[in-house]
């Protein structure tokens, strides 16, 4: 092969080089303009007025309720609480307490994601004891999915300890007309239960991350190649 070819080869594989990294710099920032549009939603939605846990008893769209504050009141379904297992508080493991909540003046349920409390560790299989008011009871909190799924091998667990669960198959379960969002309580634990709730990040100080590799690695690309196939080369060939 010619050096002429050669140059040529290696002068056009940089070039495809650095387009397709520069290519995928652009795309990641794209990905982090989305995110910072999402948080900027979740932020809006989370300054808006207090819902009551009225708002709740009808038919709802979750996508236009959710991260919005909330106040609602009714009783406690102590019976249906469920604890899910492996998950974690402030680097700690343990359970998140979910309990249903039947709105006042309702037939409407909706689930609470209560807040957490620690494993015994010396007996997994050993259910905590929760204190769960009797009566109406006055909560607040903020319009959430249902809580996140780990992964889980097999069918869908029952019984109070639970990897996860999923909404759908639980109101099969129990028969309760739950409704399609749950809240997540913020108020002050006189329960006993930690509501150190991680705040919601979308991610995107990693998309920049990786915008900033992906570009550093098309700069990296064009100072190899011009430093080798330009600048060498002229040294080489200037005369002594």
């Amino acid at each position: 092969m010619s050096e002429r070819t050669r140059f040529w080869l290696i002068t056009v594989a940089a070039l495809l080089a650095m387009a397709a990294t520069a290519s995928l710099g652009r795309w990641q920032l794209s990905r982090a303009a989305t995110k910072e549009a999402l948080q900027a939603s979740i932020d809006a939605r989370a300054a808006e007025p207090v819902l009551d846990g009225a708002s709740l008893r009808s038919e709802v769209d979750a996508d236009v309720l959710l991260h919005r504050r909330v106040v609602a009141r009714g009783q406690w379904l102590a019976e249906r609480t469920v604890l899910l297992d492996n998950r974690q508080m402030n680097g700690r493991v343990g359970f998140f307490v979910v309990t249903p909540l039947q709105l006042e003046g309702s037939a409407t349920v909706v689930l609470v994601q209560r807040g957490w409390v620690p494993r015994n560790f010396e007996d997994r299989s050993r259910v905590p004891t929760v204190e769960t008011p009797t009566g109406l009871v006055r909560l607040e909190g903020r319009i959430a999915p249902p809580p996140g799924k780990l992964y889980a091998m097999g069918a869908a667990e029952m019984g109070p300890i639970r990897q996860n669960l999923d909404l759908a198959q639980f109101k099969m379960e129990t028969g309760l007309p739950l409704a399609a969002v749950s809240i997540q309580q913020t108020d002050a634990a006189a329960d006993g239960l930690g509501r150190d709730w991680p705040q919601g990040n979308t991610g995107v100080d990693k998309h920049y991350g990786y915008a900033f590799q992906w570009f550093g690695l098309s700069a990296l690309i064009a100072v190899l190649y011009v430093w080798f196939q330009i600048v060498r080369r002229f040294i080489q060939r200037k005369p002594a």
